[in-house]
């Protein structure tokens, strides 16, 4: 019989122990997983003997899968897992330099396809092969992070609309840290170099409520970030509006707010898209790093879509 304790985290999110995913699982065992999952976001899970069809049967407890849209990030015998890997030949399509230094898969603060409208609800990671240093993956809650805002600036927000652009050069996200940051020579130019579309805007309220919980979720993450939709709406100019945003990165930024796992063989994490954002730091290049990955299918529209005439 399985028993489920956990313990807080530094920060965000919880570890799960007294736990093993190959013990039958009952209906309340799954219950009571899930409500941990939006009781704090963010799940560990250590030491556990996964293969895929395991991980695959596991993440469904929580939702329905979603494939990834590119076939080639699919596993060839498991088309549900989307392999993130380092140390292989597309390394050098994803190595950039920051502060002279190549590295390998780094990723800004985001949440899954953001930039569609439609964030995907979760995901579940889980290591296999682990890099001997460096291939942190960050976590930050979001809902956390409005919490900690002040009463004014909760009050301003809440008559602002935030658009985020799908973009593939870093330097044409207006609201990352680029000190220190040069592209690859292989970095791609644009979205059909990975082989993406050209996804139209998106756009958000600057606060979301979450669609199972209702919590307050503050919906400003640093990547693919673009600008205030008709600040004049929230009685601000563009000017105010971009130093609105840069306060409010600034903010998701806070350590409090995070929690950096450094990955062991065995371990798994679950994260809620709607709530918690995620970076990655990035390996050294040909280091050996593979992670697999299921996605957890979003079945609510948390934005809209923008006309063309206002993604110009």
């Amino acid at each position: 019989m399985t028993s489920i304790q956990s313990r807080p985290l530094d920060n965000i999110g919880a570890e799960v122990f007294g736990f093993d995913i190959n013990e039958p699982l009952t209906e309340a065992t799954k219950t009571e997983l899930k409500a941990l999952w939006y009781e704090h976001g963010m799940l560990l899970f250590r030491n556990q003997d996964v293969d895929p069809t395991k991980q695959i049967a596991f993440s469904r407890i929580f939702g329905p899968l979603e494939l990834h849209p590119l076939e080639v990030k699919r596993s060839g015998d498991h088309p549900e897992l989307f392999e993130l890997e380092n140390g292989g030949p597309a390394d050098k399509f994803q190595t950039a330099y920051y502060g002279g230094e190549p590295v390998v898969g780094r990723l800004d603060w985001h949440m899954d396809l953001h930039y569609t409208a439609r964030p995907n609800h979760g995901a579940l990671l889980r290591a296999v092969v682990v890099a001997p240093e460096a291939g942190e993956t960050g976590f930050g809650d979001l809902a956390k992070a409005y919490d900690a805002l002040d009463p004014e600036t909760k009050a301003c927000i809440a008559k602002v609309e935030v658009a985020y652009r799908f973009v593939v050069q870093r330097r044409q996200m207006r609201f990352v840290d680029l000190e220190g940051y040069e592209p690859g020579p292989d970095s791609p130019q644009k979205p059909s170099d990975i082989g993406f579309p050209d996804f139209p805007d998106a756009a958000y309220p600057a606060v979301v409520q979450h669609p199972v919980t209702g919590q307050n979720i503050l919906e400003i993450v640093e990547q693919f970030l673009n600008r205030v939709v008709e600040p004049q709406k929230a009685g601000l100019t563009p000017d105010e509006a971009d130093a609105l945003l840069r306060r409010l990165v600034d903010h998701t930024r806070r350590p409090e707010f995070h929690y950096f796992h450094t990955w062991q063989r065995g371990d798994m994490i679950l994260w809620d898209n709607w709530r918690v954002m995620h970076c990655t730091r990035g390996t050294a290049p040909g280091v050996k790093r593979l992670i697999h990955r299921t996605t957890i299918e979003g079945d609510a529209t948390l934005g809209r879509t923008l006309p063309a005439s206002q993604s110009a």
